[in-house]
């Protein structure tokens, strides 16, 4: 179930005067040890350009921190602003990726599939044309999960708002060759991750990935989190604000290879269905389930899923099987997509620490045991065994970078401080 409040959490309300958006109101509860996670919220709607956002953090199985605040959907003309409540949800990205994996493991735990199993053993037509044994013969759902599997992106042109599309989706994958030997190198897979996870759990479960996280983790635990929206919450979806590019900013080697025609930078930024500049915003990408990037929840859904994940917790990991999701099954210096390190457990964002790196690099400073996955503008779930901690953040205007941002590091900063406080 979402995690339940913890006793000694109280209500926490505060408002912050934005010259753009006028007074905005942060309310919820949170506990008086980690009163320094809703400062931190508070000051990224002060001075992080915070617009709307929620953030919570489960420890030892109970909530400390339940926070919202700000707008869900900003005025404009004769639409007057709607405040960020309570029970509003947003588009998370590739976070969603985070919960896309727990349902993997799930059927793995039930004996569904083994993540070590190749591919074409549960999914044959995913080999494609290619020969005996071709490469993509020998692919496992590890590498799927680890990001190693060499398909980050889709090579041929894809028709537009084909992420709605599932089965073209799935066509396009089993008709594309890998663009390495599986499982000898990792590139981040910013789409077909999710699309190649959610073929492999129906081929074994007979259920599409949405129900499946519906009708097994999300529904028997009580969480506001669809990967492919009902319309009956439809009213509920705060909008997501596109970050402007701003002048001056430092030109990344990522956006710098994205100007460059068939590198995968550019295939990832412009052959991608216009999913990411127009399918977030309307019913059709909100129905869609796109495992990858389409998930829709809040902080309280979020940080209370991780939470089930912890050895012992309502979805029954065990904790050699906790462990292992901390284990890197894939690391690099230069991941063939983002261009700078990265850590992958199977399914998980891992620590990833690039702050003293010459070159411009995103970090993600979780626990060294921790893992989760970050989205784009920097909504972050996940779990710190080591802290027996859980935590979310979503927002709606998205922040800078490829990985975690300020904002977001924040958060997580005060949180882990809060938490190793109370221990020590």
């Amino acid at each position: 179930m979402t995690a339940p409040l913890h006793p000694d959490a109280a209500a926490w309300t505060a408002t912050v005067d934005s010259a753009e958006h006028g007074t905005l109101r942060i309310e919820g509860r949170c506990h008086p040890a980690y009163e320094a996670v809703a400062r931190a919220f508070t000051t990224n709607f002060a001075e992080r350009d915070e617009v709307g956002a929620s953030v919570a953090l489960v420890q030892d199985g109970r909530l400390v921190v339940d926070l919202w605040g700000g707008l869900a959907v900003r005025a404009g003309g004769d639409s007057p602003a709607r405040p960020w409540a309570e029970d509003t949800v947003s588009v998370i990205f590739s976070a969603t990726k985070g919960a896309t994996a727990i349902a993997l493991h799930l059927a793995a735990a039930r004996g569904l599939l083994d993540l070590d199993q190749q591919i074409v053993e549960i999914w044959p037509e995913f080999a494609g044309r290619a020969p005996e044994p071709g490469p993509k013969r020998a692919a496992t759902v590890r590498m799927i999960l680890d990001h190693s599997i060499g398909l980050p992106v889709l090579t041929a042109p894809l028709k537009a708002d084909c992420v709605t599309d599932y089965p073209y989706m799935i066509a396009r994958i089993e008709e594309e060759a890998p663009l390495w030997q599986p499982g000898t190198r990792t590139g981040y897979h910013p789409i077909t991750m999710g699309f190649m996870a959610a073929e492999v759990l129906r081929r074994v479960d007979g259920r599409s990935l949405g129900r499946f996280f519906a009708e097994e983790i999300a529904g028997p635990l009580g969480l506001d989190f669809w990967i492919g929206l009902p319309e009956s919450v439809e009213p509920r979806v705060a909008p997501v604000i596109v970050r402007r590019a701003q002048r001056g900013a430092d030109l990344t080697p990522f956006l710098a290879a994205a100007k460059q025609p068939g590198t995968i930078q550019h295939l990832f930024v412009f052959n991608n269905g216009t999913y990411s500049s127009r399918g977030a915003n309307t019913r059709e990408g909100h129905a869609a389930e796109i495992g990858a990037a389409g998930g829709i929840t809040n902080a309280r859904a979020l940080a209370s899923l991780y939470a089930a994940t912890l050895p012992g917790a309502a979805l029954g990991f065990d904790a050699d099987t906790v462990a292992g999701f901390a284990e890197a099954s894939s690391a690099t210096q230069i991941d063939a997509t983002l261009l700078q390190p990265t850590r992958f457990g199977p399914g998980f964002m891992l620590r990833m620490d690039n702050r003293r790196r010459p070159q411009p690099a995103d970090s993600v400073i979780i626990g060294h045991r921790a893992y989760g996955h970050v989205g784009a503008g920097g909504s972050i779930g996940f779990a710190d065994p080591e802290r027996g901690m859980a935590f979310g953040y979503t927002m709606t205007k998205l922040g800078a970078g490829l990985l975690l941002n300020a904002r977001g590091q924040a958060l997580v900063d005060a949180g882990a401080a809060a938490t190793d406080g109370r221990a020590g």
